[in-house]
């Protein structure tokens, strides 16, 4: 079997995750952001106390196919009133650990989906 190393075509790719970091494009980023293969935002909300309402209908206004949703170190599943936005545009949303969220990232975008993570670091 031949084995290919599949960059995708996006603008932004995660290359890279640690505990306190998400490398994009080989850049290490120590804050929360969010990141789509077109576009990405370097401030987020930095703990998931801080995540509301509006900071999702933000999220929906990007258009998602799916919305991934970091959580930091551990997987924490925020208040249900907070994720309306999502399920009002009918928009698919999973939430994880942050890390998990990278890796998510990457297989979707390697699929051309266009998928938005929104990952508190």
């Amino acid at each position: 079997m031949k084995l290919i190393n599949h960059l995708p075509d996006a603008n932004f790719n995660i290359t890279g995750h640690g505990k306190d970091f998400v490398m994009v494009n080989k850049e290490r980023l120590e804050k929360s952001l969010v990141i789509s293969p077109t576009r990405l935002e370097r401030a987020w909300v930095n703990t998931l106390n801080e995540l509301n309402e509006e900071h999702i209908a933000q999220l929906v206004a990007w258009q998602p196919a799916v919305l991934l949703l970091g959580t930091g170190h551990t997987l924490t599943f925020p208040k249900t009133a907070i994720l309306r936005p999502l399920i009002e545009a009918q928009i698919g949303f999973e939430v994880m650990d942050t890390q998990a969220a990278c890796r998510t990232y990457n297989v979707l975008v390697s699929e051309d989906r266009f998928v938005v993570a929104a990952l508190i670091v």
